[in-house]
């Protein structure tokens, strides 16, 4: 290598360097994501229940944001993991997607050769769903 080619090679690495710190930083919220893409249509983007959908629909929708004001101050974590997953009896009649097959079918769909654990994939999605409501919360 010529030595002047070394200030072209240093600055091609700094700048990769610094693209690739940059990239780190950039973290992708999958709670956010998931709500974005699933539930807002009809909770809203800020989760007060004023979606796009949500005139359509024959029962008003909550307000996602004061779920835990309505709890004593605690996210009812167990509760929205079971409507949000959807399976098992006792929720009622089910005005909301069944979420937990939706991300099954999902799972089987992307991951269907891989050695991964489809429940796994359907835990990570709704919890991180969950995390997103509780950064919802005014309290």
């Amino acid at each position: 290598m010529r030595i002047t080619q070394l200030p072209a090679l240093v600055l091609a690495c700094a700048l990769a360097a610094g693209a690739i710190g940059a990239a780190a930083q950039s973290r992708v919220d999958l709670g956010k994501r998931e709500f974005e893409s699933k539930c807002a249509v009809c909770h809203g983007r800020d989760g007060k229940g004023a979606g796009p959908y949500a005139d359509q629909l024959k029962r008003s929708l909550p307000d996602l944001t004061a779920l835990a004001r309505a709890n004593g101050g605690v996210l009812p974590v167990a509760r929205l993991y079971a409507v949000i997953e959807g399976a098992g009896a006792g929720h009622g009649p089910r005005d909301m997607p069944v979420w937990g097959l939706d991300y099954t079918v999902q799972a089987q769909e992307q991951l269907p050769d891989l050695p991964y654990n489809q429940a796994v994939f359907v835990r990570t999605r709704i919890l991180a769903l969950i995390d997103h409501l509780n950064q919802l919360q005014v309290r």
